[in-house]
């Protein structure tokens, strides 16, 4: 288990059937441990990381537990609860927890179709502006920009007090894409670089289409989760 304390952003798109995370912090690495999706669900678990509440949680969702009873039953088995932030939905409902132990600022904000958190934040503005943004985008944007827009809303409202270090981008989708994988591991400015790295394979998404068509997408679109 390790210490991320960070801000993050779960989604899901009812027309499209997606789920996702979008998240970053102030130490490496960071999406090999907070996000976790699948076709029934979304989890980011963080704070003091527990991935087996990610991992688990995928499991159960695919049992067709629902996420606000599969998580509270794991936290109620986890002796370090307090110090846990972990949230995430399924198709019809929505988890949030932030321990009473974890570092400040630290909060959480659920609206009709995500969940937003973060602990050792310069303040509740990270988590407002984080909510403002998927509010605000709700039917406008495919999935992957709307979580991509409510992480840059977070940082641009000042992020994680330490400072900025890694970010990452996971989506279950029906119908994948490459650009629904994406991880910047050590970067000074990892959301600004995600967003690079999102908006190059997102064209070069579109040139496979122009080049193979539809069939071809759909074999470069076949990315792990």
């Amino acid at each position: 288990m390790i210490d991320l304390h960070t801000f993050s952003v779960v989604a899901r798109d009812r027309r499209a059937a997606e789920f996702g995370v979008a998240v970053s912090t102030a130490r490496p690495n960071v999406g090999s441990l907070v996000p976790w999706v699948s076709l029934r669900g979304a989890i980011a678990t963080q704070a003091r990381v527990n991935t087996e509440l990610g991992r688990r949680g995928i499991a159960l969702l695919a049992e067709r537990v629902p996420i606000d009873v599969a998580l509270r039953a794991l936290l109620e088995g986890d002796a370090e609860r307090e110090i846990r932030q972990v949230h995430g939905l399924d198709a019809e409902h929505q988890f949030t927890h932030t321990g009473a132990d974890c570092v400040p600022w630290c909060g959480q904000q659920a609206g009709a179709d995500f969940t937003v958190a973060g602990n050792m934040l310069v303040g509740p503005q990270v988590i407002e502006a984080m909510g403002d943004e998927l509010f605000r985008s709700e039917g406008t944007q495919p999935l992957a920009e709307r979580l991509l827009r409510g992480l840059e809303a977070g940082q641009a409202a000042g992020g994680d007090k330490r400072g900025k270090q890694s970010a990452a981008l996971l989506v279950a989708s029906p119908a994948p894409r490459m650009y629904h994988n994406l991880r910047v591991d050590d970067h000074p400015e990892p959301v600004v670089e995600l967003r690079r790295i999102y908006d190059l394979v997102v064209e070069h998404s579109r040139q496979v289409e122009r080049e193979y068509g539809p069939e071809g997408v759909k074999l470069f679109g076949r990315v792990k989760y």
